[in-house]
């Protein structure tokens, strides 16, 4: 068996449950580390409400009124996008394969449909769901390469109200990561500090920050410190703050920001994905052998965009690019 035996094409509930919705939630959205809108209704838009902070008076008889919260609207412009891979029979089998072999529920002599099946799905959704992390980071349309939308740093770059501190000059390291950080929390809005107390604000770091702090953080002789060098730490975090790698170190440099090194302050809430597969009629999932290029196919067609929702709440990290 080196080939797709029994083409595959899934749309509408099949192409959301086994396809999209997998990729979206518990521990994979987590990771992500944002907000992510699944088949949200076109125009896609988000709402943003901002509460009166004080609805306070002096008492008086009858009613006297007041403004009530002020609401904001923010569109996310999704964009077609097509997935395609194409690989020979003898690479479709070492992969497939390679997936069942490590499943110890499953017997290598007595191989099901169903079970090849769940291997070839599973082997393209991982595809896709790393090249849609990537893209909410990297894409610029400006660029020559992974042009399909514009990704969160090229929008916190972009806009002009944001917070920035400067750090032209100095080096990354385990004595000066610290002072990054915490730059970073200084030169943030009011607005961005006050919701602190919410637990949903993060840095969010290319890998090299991630390492620097973890190195400031072995250098203090606890005995928990040594635990956490010897065993890893599942969690990274400065005064109450996640720091989440963004994992996008191995595609830098960006076309357009050349620098290696990118970390900013935001609440989570802040950053949304939002995926679209039942608004537009051509979405698909395929998979199928050509025997033409004797070769084994799987195309996904799908609407993604990603949207900042409030520039207010951002503080990033400059640098001289």
């Amino acid at each position: 068996m080196g080939v797709i035996e029994n083409p595959k094409k899934y749309l509408s509930r099949d192409l959301e449950t086994i396809f999209f919705r997998p990729m979206f939630k518990g521990e994979n959205a987590e990771q992500l580390g944002i907000r992510v809108l699944y088949n949200m209704p076109l125009p896609t838009t988000v709402q943003l409400w901002s509460p009166r902070s004080n609805v306070l008076q002096p008492y008086s008889s009858g009613w006297t009124g007041g403004s009530g919260a002020e609401r904001k609207q923010k569109l996310i412009e999704l964009h077609k996008i097509k997935a395609e891979v194409g690989f020979s029979a003898s690479e479709y089998f070492n992969q497939v394969y390679e997936l069942i072999v490590g499943r110890s529920d499953v017997s290598l002599d007595d191989l099901t449909g169903s079970e090849l099946e769940q291997a070839e799905t599973e082997l393209f959704r991982a595809s896709i769901a790393e090249s849609i992390r990537v893209l909410m980071w990297t894409g610029d349309v400006n660029a020559e390469t992974n042009n399909f939308l514009d990704g969160f740093l090229n929008k916190v770059y972009g806009y002009p109200n944001v917070g920035y501190f400067d750090f032209v000059g100095r080096e990354l390291n385990a004595d000066s990561v610290v002072e990054l950080l915490n730059g970073l929390w200084t030169s943030a809005s009011p607005a961005l500090k006050s919701l602190r107390s919410e637990g949903q604000l993060a840095y969010f770091c290319t890998s090299d920050v991630i390492d620097a702090y973890e190195q400031y953080l072995d250098k203090f002789g606890t005995d928990n410190a040594y635990i956490d060098l010897t065993s890893g730490r599942r969690e990274l975090c400065y005064h109450g703050i996640r720091l989440i790698d963004m994992g996008i170190t191995p595609y830098l440099p960006l076309e357009n920001y050349p620098g290696v090194t990118h970390c900013f302050l935001t609440d989570r809430r802040n950053l949304v994905l939002a995926v679209n597969t039942s608004d537009d009629p051509t979405a698909e999932i395929r998979m199928w052998y050509n025997p033409d290029e004797m070769e084994n196919r799987q195309r996904a067609v799908f609407l993604a965009g990603a949207q900042v929702l409030d520039s207010n709440l951002v503080s990033i990290y400059y640098t001289n690019y």
